[in-house]
């Protein structure tokens, strides 16, 4: 595990006074408009939400006496809770914080950009005490939001990035590598590809890229991809298993995204009582519980999805205890190559 400190931002939560001020109105006309109160021509209301947009402005639902203070809720923000990852992150968050005051407020995002910036708005508008949030990519009105929220962020799940703050996670384009030097040390050629649809899954594509660059160096490529939307399934798996195959027979090794899929190509390749690990390899990525009821032990590459999470909510509960400690840590965390049952023993000769 590699951690590094850097210097905490100098963080002030945006005021009225700031969208005033950008907006060339006064701070009653302001809050008029965010409130949608008052009659305020339609250009002014224009321009105050322009100038709250741009600048990442959320307005404070805590009214009165309480408007200067945080609720004791973490804002958790993922893309999913309904494959086998976020739940044991999930796990891992509440380890820490029900040892603290503080609570894990829980929003699904879907992958989609547009929807994690309303998720995001609503929940600042609460200010909570930390945000969690998966994946380093994010539209740049969200990331005027984080930044200039005045609460510690913490971006889960990936370190191949600038975080707004501080980090927890592993380098997908490093888990890539390793599994191309995996699939390679075990003598396979024709390598597949089967994962979720990109750019909208950022780590899956950096997994792939780095698969990619390093099969590349040994004069390799990736023969066959194949790619799909929506939830990981095991009939997905075993379909689009199927379908990689009929395009490219002569396929000796196939990388899943996800274990999930991996496991449906498993059983299908097994229905088509096919010689694995000698005539044909395969791995997925995450490490899932699922994979020890299999009929073969996938290979796998674990994610630290607990850890991720684990770590994450300490740097938030740090903040509890000491109000000057720093958010903005990086922790990358080393990933673990199983071999399973799928993948060719290495020639120890």
């Amino acid at each position: 595990m590699k951690g590094n400190e850097l210097q905490p931002p100098l963080k002030r939560p945006l005021t009225l006074r700031d969208v005033s001020e950008a907006s060339g109105v006064s701070e009653m006309t302001v809050s008029r408009v965010l409130r949608g109160r008052g009659d305020v021509s339609q250009t002014t209301r224009d321009r105050v939400l322009k100038a709250a947009r741009d600048l990442g402005y959320v307005p404070n639902k805590i009214a009165g006496a309480l408007a200067s203070q945080r609720v004791n809720l973490v804002a958790v923000i993922i893309p999913s809770m309904s494959n086998m990852v976020f739940p044991e992150v999930m796990m891992g968050i509440n380890s820490v914080l029900e040892t603290t005051d503080l609570q894990p407020v829980v929003g699904i995002t879907d992958y989609l950009p547009e929807k994690e910036e309303k998720v995001l708005y609503q929940m600042l508008s609460w200010r909570p005490a930390g945000v969690i949030i998966a994946g380093l990519e994010h539209s740049d009105t969200a990331r005027l939001m984080l930044k200039n929220s005045g609460i510690p962020v913490v971006e889960i799940m990936d370190v191949d990035g600038d975080p707004i703050d501080g980090m927890v996670g592993i380098s997908h384009r490093r888990a890539g590598k390793l599994m191309a030097q995996e699939i390679i040390a075990s003598g396979y050629k024709k390598i597949g590809f089967l994962g979720t649809k990109m750019p909208l899954d950022h780590r899956a594509q950096k997994r792939f890229e780095g698969l990619s660059d390093e099969l590349k160096f040994a004069d390799m490529e990736i023969v066959g991809t194949e790619f799909y939307s929506g939830g990981s399934a095991l009939a997905k798996g075993r379909h689009l298993t199927e379908l990689i195959l009929e395009k490219h027979p002569d396929l000796d090794f196939i990388y899943y995204s996800n274990d999930m899929i991996g496991a449906g190509g498993l059983l299908h390749l097994l229905a088509c009582n096919r010689n694995i690990p000698s005539e044909i390899g395969l791995a997925g990525f995450n490490g899932v519980e699922l994979l020890e009821g299999l009929p073969m032990r996938l290979a796998t590459m674990d994610a630290c999805r607990y850890e991720i999470g684990r770590k994450s909510a300490e740097i938030i509960a740090s903040r509890l205890t000491n109000s000057h400690a720093s958010a903005s840590q990086i922790i990358e965390l080393e990933p673990n190559f199983n071999r399973g049952e799928t993948v060719r023993p290495l020639n120890t000769d």
